[in-house]
């Protein structure tokens, strides 16, 4: 099922890089805000080469590329820790393929530091997991997070993306 947007309806697809887990979100920006269209994760095979795990994750976001026609892909920045740097490797490999997918369907891609997201939904740039899940809950009148919390962290990159003003930069 392909979603097209006309023009007064932009989207912005919200990405939560990761090589085991990617989440997104869809927001469909309408006139008095927001709107949720779509969230969802995108699960890679854990015992399979990196090829064909990252082949799958380019497969998984084209194909929401091409469902909802985002104006704008926000994508959570590489994020370095001097304790782990084989995690940020494999993150830059699942960032790299996200980013091909957008670029294939000449979709703009910003990127947003997991500070600043964290910042524009709660006021606070190290706010724990559990505010933000309280942030996503209360922007989208939800009962209860999303699950799993990358559906929930996409959502907030999007959301963020749109406060500030930068649908299609």
């Amino acid at each position: 099922m392909s979603a097209q947007p006309d023009q007064q309806t932009p989207r912005i697809l919200g990405v939560d890089p990761g090589l085991n887990i990617t989440g997104y979100g869809v927001l469909q920006i309408v006139e008095n805000g927001f709107e949720l269209v779509e969230a969802g994760v995108i699960r890679t095979r854990r015992h399979t080469s990196m090829g064909d795990r990252l082949k799958e994750l380019h497969d998984g976001i084209a194909d929401v590329v091409a469902s909802f026609c985002p104006a704008a892909m926000a994508l959570e920045e590489l994020y370095s820790h001097y304790a782990r740097p084989r995690t940020s490797i494999l993150m830059g490999h699942a960032r790299g393929v996200i980013c091909l997918a957008a670029a294939q369907r000449d979709v703009p891609i910003v990127n947003y530091a997991a500070t600043q997201v964290k910042r524009i939904l709660t006021g606070n740039g190290r706010a724990p997991k559990s505010q933000m899940q309280h942030a996503i809950c209360r922007e989208f009148g939800l009962l209860a997070p999303p699950e799993p919390p990358d559906v929930a962290d996409a959502l907030a990159i999007a959301l963020c993306h749109h406060y500030l003003g930068a649908q299609a930069a």
